[in-house]
């Protein structure tokens, strides 16, 4: 088992470049390049906006905000279900806010906002030291 281990490393060491094994041709390597996600960008905004703004969570707390008038953006997650998704869209409709669909699901969108437990809707009230109203997340 070792001399195996010790042939292949000398086999290894003697190619200096990965082979692909089926054409014994030398792999084309690729530069990694990091890019920034929006999900990413969307986390860190609503955690300062957790911090430093003022929001509600929860569907019941979203539509009495909504019908207030107060809500500046509304959240919701990726698994709502389909009638609360529409309540919420037409009550900001009515109300003239802007709606954000959340790539995750109700569990995602509660872990992004720092809490233990689902969110399946949200409402920001003020954004606070976030920019997150003037991109519209």
């Amino acid at each position: 088992m070792e001399i195996e281990k010790r042939v292949l490393r000398s086999r290894w060491q003697k190619t200096n470049h990965p082979t692909n094994l089926l054409t014994s041709q030398p792999l084309k390597t690729f530069k990694m390049v990091k890019t920034k996600k929006s999900g990413d960008t969307l986390s860190s905004r609503l955690a300062l906006v957790m911090k430093s703004g003022k929001v509600t969570m929860g569907t019941k707390s979203t539509m009495k905000t909504l019908r207030s008038g107060k809500a500046k953006l509304v959240l919701i997650s990726g698994n709502c279900p389909p009638l609360r998704k529409s309540e919420l869209e037409y009550y900001a409709m009515l109300a003239k806010t802007p709606v954000h669909h959340f790539n995750g699901n109700n569990i995602e969108l509660g872990t992004a906002c720092g809490k233990l437990f689902r969110c399946s809707a949200m409402a920001i009230l003020d954004a606070g030291d976030s920019d997150i109203l003037s991109r519209e997340a």
